[in-house]
């Protein structure tokens, strides 16, 4: 059961970190099209604090990749990496009900 309870945990830090990232992207698309702007002290500390918490998530994937000019992948890889994650604690949550029903 404990087991069961951490991969839960897990996976609402990896919904969370995926709609950090779908945040930030809507956000940077909107300062990039001036929608919204960042001489507003919350919009530029929403971005700031943001940029903050994906940065570290980034920047491995950053340093692999070829320079493509102005488009960043590295969004999109690691919303694939944390989807192949949440894929694989589905299926480690899965044995785990199985095997404590047997």
């Amino acid at each position: 059961m404990l087991t069961l309870t951490i991969i839960q945990i897990l996976q609402v830090i990896l919904n969370l970190v995926w709609w950090i990232i779908i945040v930030q992207f809507v956000l940077s698309l909107l300062i990039s099209f001036n929608v919204v702007n960042t001489s507003t002290n919350f919009v530029r500390s929403l971005y700031e604090g943001l940029d903050r918490l994906s940065e570290p998530l980034y920047r491995p994937i950053r340093r692999m990749l070829p320079n493509t000019g102005g488009i960043d992948f590295a969004p999109a890889i690691v919303l694939v990496l944390l989807a192949i994650l949440n894929i694989v604690l589905n299926n480690v949550a899965a044995s785990a009900v199985m095997s404590s029903t047997v």
